[in-house]
């Protein structure tokens, strides 16, 4: 393993700046994972550190591929992560809406620009990444559908779903739509949480990369069989949302199946208790995604919910 300095910006008055990776191997670039991007992408870091942990042993047994490059960069945004906040400290700008980046720009575009023209060049990427609501998701790889997108290659991490979307203008500045474009196979592979650990979904995630890097023959590896990977499409995800602000109070948990009609949450009002919604579900299906907040506000999304015929 060689840890080293790809990229720094110099301060004036606390520690400088740096984007530390942690290189396996050597020859053909053919995997680059990276993980926070935000400050609070806890469970991001956590599972580089464990993937980190998990190479290391098998390049002292001699298991990774002769002229098969490997890159772990577990964080492109320490300084946000120092002080728990999600967007750049100074002008609250997103580094992942900041792609490829622009070297005399603003400090994020800077940034960005940095990382991506060390990691522009790898066969295969994947991105360890939040989604924009709060909340646990099912497990998942997400993929945009750019024309270079490959579900093959996507079900080669045994993941129970790999879903894909279609792009939107912001997209075109994220690393994920970039690395499609400098044609990169671009992953985001999704755990449970994001401030908090989950160590089972952690687990989870780093099984499934060494699953994909055992496939495509960058390692010798096998492990416990993974998932057939189901391909969704994210415009047939069922939305269940509120229409009052309030105390969310949920009564599901992901991945459970649910009938239609059945109760999935309550709001209450915040100062006297009383109950001002009930939400239900309004298809039968598993829950794929549910907002994790005590608060929630008005018509926002608090489900997602992969949908089944009855008796499916």
């Amino acid at each position: 393993m060689k840890k080293s300095v790809l990229f720094k910006i110099n301060s004036l008055y606390r520690d400088n700046f740096r984007v530390t990776g942690y290189t396996f191997g050597s020859g053909e670039k053919a995997l680059c994972v990276v993980g926070n991007m935000r400050g609070n992408e806890i469970q991001q870091i956590y599972t580089c550190s464990q993937l980190i942990q998990r190479l290391k042993k098998l390049e002292e047994e001699g298991r990774i591929r002769e002229g098969r490059e490997i890159l772990v960069i577990p964080s492109c945004n320490p300084h946000s992560m120092n002080i728990g906040k999600r967007f750049w400290p100074t002008d609250n700008t997103d580094i992942n809406r900041m792609f490829p980046g622009y070297d005399l720009g603003e400090t994020t575009q800077r940034i960005a620009a940095g990382i991506f023209d060390v990691i522009k060049e790898y066969k295969n990427g994947i991105q360890l990444t939040s989604f924009y609501m709060p909340g646990v998701f099912l497990p998942h790889l997400r993929m945009m559908t750019t024309g270079f997108e490959n579900t093959e290659l996507a079900k080669k991490f045994g993941l129970p779903y790999v879903v894909l979307r279609n792009t939107r203008p912001y997209d075109t500045t994220t690393l994920n739509y970039n690395w499609q474009i400098w044609e990169t196979n671009a992953f985001s592979l999704y755990t449970t949480s994001t401030d908090k650990i989950d160590r089972q979904s952690a687990k989870l995630g780093v099984q499934s990369i060494l699953n994909f890097m055992a496939a495509e023959e960058m390692i010798d590896y096998k492990g416990p069989a993974g998932y057939q990977s189901e391909i969704l499409d994210d415009r047939e995800l069922v939305s269940a949302r509120v229409r009052h602000s309030g105390i969310f109070e949920c009564l599901v948990q992901v991945g459970q199946e649910v009938s239609k009609g059945e109760r999935l949450a309550r709001v209450l009002d915040p100062c006297d208790g009383e109950q001002k919604e009930e939400i239900d579900s309004p298809v039968d299906g598993i829950i794929f995604f549910a907002h994790d907040e005590p608060l929630t506000y008005e018509n926002t999304a608090v489900f997602k919910i992969i949908k089944r015929e009855p008796n499916h």
